[in-house]
């Protein structure tokens, strides 16, 4: 009798344990957006039920379409419906006046609209800033003739030589009476948290954690981070682009080097941070790209901000004038007209993501080129089939990856995307001088797009990201003559070698090519 007693317990127990694997499977099935992600969190549960349960509730829930992140800044149904309206004709008359690089790409420009309210401005001077050395002098004085506010907001901000410097000005702003807000991730910059903000804080800077991570709410909010970088001064002038805080983007002479810790997480590894920088790691060369808008390329920014800083600081700042610049600087001129510029965001909060749709528009309508730089290369299967398209479509596509990743298992599922892409004639290089992590795109001369985004699963669709898509040839221009000089320290990957690879190392990107959706 005792051993049938135990015998049914641990019947009811093996029950209870398949109905709880089948209750997780369901509710993967339900809640995930992507196929190949349902099937790969599917799989992994069925097979390995502890792992696959323990990975699925840290980092793959989904609550794009829950309420966690509303952050609107106005209830005003009437008020939003005129916004709304201003933004659409705006936009229209934009359109109407268009240079031809807007003409080439007037498909685009209607999406970004249509999709998340983004208005085309033009009258913007854009300035390309390559690497940390040339975008660090040009923000310090910035922030130093800031006169009525300052709002800052950055994923990975370190207590470091350039972040301390930076902090000195934001207090010494704010002690003259200019507004300062400043918003830090709370797990890329988690260690900023301990020193740095107090003494923000203690000096008038209003400074606030991204979505704080907490013991009973890790799970919950570990995966879903606010990857952008984003300054606004006077609502006049703004950065954005690849490249954070940290004193390990500014290259001193002759620095060179492969980096062998994360440089970014959120992005490589599942919660991947990164080690705190150290002399060595400082030594490497890193390759990035920033924008500097001057103008009403601004404005968009700003109302990014404002969300972002209405959900961590609970409060309610409304569009108001004071924030944008209602009068700025004539930036036209008969031999260099102002640049029109389109800002792209989308995060957890957006109701499609809309910056996956746009990258695939922009590629879509390619006549002749594309020129893609990015650091983590796992591209779901309507971007990777979109390059596919382009490349068989004559279109000439050159894809700059980093020689290596901060895992290798990242690196395997990067490079098995390769085989496919180089099948139809696209051209993948590597990068050899250092870690390249600008995040960029060009498109037949006229349209540049600089951004936080990789062209990974994370960044399309869990992360808080921005981008701006910048219609002119000067600008684009430049930025693929930078993406020329990058080519003179990259290796063209050669097909032919790449399909004479040992029968392990083909096996190992397969199986790391399983499980990318997860990355």
């Amino acid at each position: 009798m005792r051993y049938l007693s135990e015998l049914n317990w641990l019947l009811i127990g093996e029950s209870l344990y398949v109905l709880l694997i089948i209750a997780v499977c369901l509710r993967i099935v339900y809640d995930t957006r992507t196929t190949t992600k349902t099937l790969a969190y599917v799989l992994l549960t069925i097979f390995l039920p502890v792992v696959g349960m323990l990975v699925y509730f840290t980092v793959g829930t989904n609550f794009r379409l829950k309420s966690l992140y509303s952050k609107k800044l106005t209830d005003d149904a009437a008020l939003s419906a005129r916004i709304r309206e201003q933004v659409i004709t705006n936009s229209r008359e934009q359109m109407e006046q268009a240079t031809t690089d807007v003409q080439r790409n007037r498909k685009l420009a209607r999406l970004m609209v249509r999709d998340s309210m983004s208005p085309l401005v033009g009258n913007n001077r854009v300035t390309l800033l390559l690497n940390g050395e040339v975008k660090f002098p040009d923000l310090l004085q910035s922030l130093r003739e800031a006169r009525h506010h300052i709002h800052i907001e950055y994923y990975i901000y370190d207590d470091d030589q350039i972040g301390n410097t930076i902090k000195d000005i934001l207090i010494q702003k704010a002690q003259e009476g200019v507004q300062v807000r400043f918003i830090y991730d709370d797990f890329g910059s988690w260690f900023i948290s301990r020193k740095l903000v107090p003494q923000l804080r203690a000096a008038g800077v209003q400074a606030y954690p991204f979505y704080k991570l907490t013991l009973p709410t890790f799970a919950q909010r570990l995966n879903y981070r606010n990857h952008r970088k984003i300054v606004v001064i006077d609502g006049c002038t703004a950065y954005v682009g690849g490249i954070n805080v940290s004193d390990r983007y500014i290259n001193r002479p002759n620095q060179h080097g492969i980096r062998v810790d994360s440089p970014e997480g959120g992005s490589g590894p599942i919660g991947s941070r990164g080690k705190t920088p150290t002399d060595k790691d400082n030594q490497m060369f890193w390759r990035d790209t920033h924008l500097r808008i001057d103008g009403a390329g601004t404005y968009y920014l700003q109302h990014l901000f404002l969300c972002d800083w209405n959900f961590c600081a609970n409060e309610s700042l409304s569009l108001d004038a004071s924030f944008f610049c209602t009068n700025p600087a004539d930036l036209n001129d008969e031999s260099s007209p102002g640049a029109k510029v389109q800002i792209g965001a989308s995060g957890p909060d957006s109701r499609i993501p809309g910056l996956l749709f746009a990258f695939l528009q922009a590629i879509n309508s390619a006549e002749q080129e594309i020129l893609l730089t990015t650091p983590y290369f796992i591209p779901g299967d309507s971007l990777l089939d979109a390059l596919i398209v382009a490349a068989l479509s004559g279109v000439r596509v050159k894809l700059l990856v980093p020689d290596k990743s901060d895992s290798r298992l990242v690196n395997a599922a990067a490079s098995s995307y390769y085989g496919e892409l180089m099948s139809v004639g696209v051209e993948i290089y590597q990068y050899q001088k250092g870690f390249v992590h600008a995040k960029t795109m060009v498109v037949d001369g006229s349209l540049a797009i600089v951004g936080t985004a990789n062209l990974d699963y994370r960044s399309f669709d869990l992360n808080f990201e921005v981008a701006a898509f910048v219609y002119d040839s000067g600008v684009a221009n430049e930025l693929g003559r930078a993406f020329a000089d990058d080519l003179t320290q990259a290796k063209r990957i050669d097909y032919g070698q790449w399909q004479q690879g040992s029968p392990v190392r083909r096996l190992a990107r397969k199986m790391a090519r399983m499980v990318a959706p997860l990355l």
